[in-house]
């Protein structure tokens, strides 16, 4: 992405759960972290960095990644983060195996089209309505969210591939393609108070103009097999946990 950049940095993300995520981290340093997460889930869960243009700037506005890759603004902390896993059909799933890698949307959908980009865009209290392709006005009081839905099918044997999601889809129709098994739906929702009145943008590739239709998400899946298996237990059983 960028020679000679260390991470080939060229956007700024929030992070979840494993406390040892970075460019270079091995399953091995992943599953020997502490996490964020109080139920000892040491999943890595990320996400580009949203910043609000005011006219303000952070400490990286002259670093890759930031001012460099002309990502400017003030980033804003996430005023909640909702990290849930559900059966997006409502039949029953299968665990994921350790270190499974999910990617879900395009950060180069400007480019590459929208047939990858599974991000949205909402407010607090008007979820019913959802954009894809355009960033929401909220009222005063109202938060804006993000929405990143990850694929619910895997095939069963692979924990990445060379593009990243040939070896997980989407359910179509209520089943998973053919070769594929059902597993937990990951939805990571985060919300944002945004001053009102104040324009706000998702951090890019440059040449993606912070479009929100590139918004994306990552998943690594560090969790112990109790964990797994308490998940896939909760969602075939109908139970709420957490």
């Amino acid at each position: 992405m960028a020679p000679g950049v260390s991470n080939g940095a060229h956007h700024m993300h929030d992070y979840v759960g494993n406390k040892d995520t970075d460019g270079f981290s091995s399953n091995n340093k992943l599953a020997g972290a502490g996490t964020t997460c109080t139920n000892g889930d040491q999943s890595a869960y990320y996400w580009p960095v949203l910043r609000v243009l005011d006219g303000t700037n952070e400490k990286d506005a002259k670093a890759p990644g930031g001012g460099k890759d002309r990502n400017i603004g003030r980033i804003l902390q996430p005023a909640e983060v909702g990290i849930t896993y559900t059966s997006a059909t409502g039949n029953k799933v299968q665990p994921m195996t350790r270190f499974l890698r999910i990617v879900t949307g395009d950060a180069k959908a400007l480019t590459n089209g929208p047939a990858n980009a599974h991000a949205s865009w909402s407010c607090t209290g008007f979820e019913d309505r959802q954009l894809a392709d355009k960033y929401p006005i909220c009222p005063g009081g109202s938060r804006v969210v993000r929405t990143l839905k990850f694929p619910d099918c895997w095939d069963g044997k692979n924990i990445d591939s060379a593009n990243h999601r040939t070896h997980t889809a989407f359910s179509k129709n209520g089943s998973c393609p053919k070769n594929f098994r059902a597993i937990p739906q990951l939805t990571e929702r985060v919300a944002y108070d945004v001053p009102t009145g104040v324009r706000f943008a998702v951090d890019s590739f440059p040449e993606q103009l912070h479009n929100p239709i590139t918004d994306h998400g990552d998943f690594i899946n560090v969790m112990s097999r109790n964990l797994l298996d308490q998940v896939v237990s909760c969602i075939n059983e109908g139970r709420r946990c957490g």
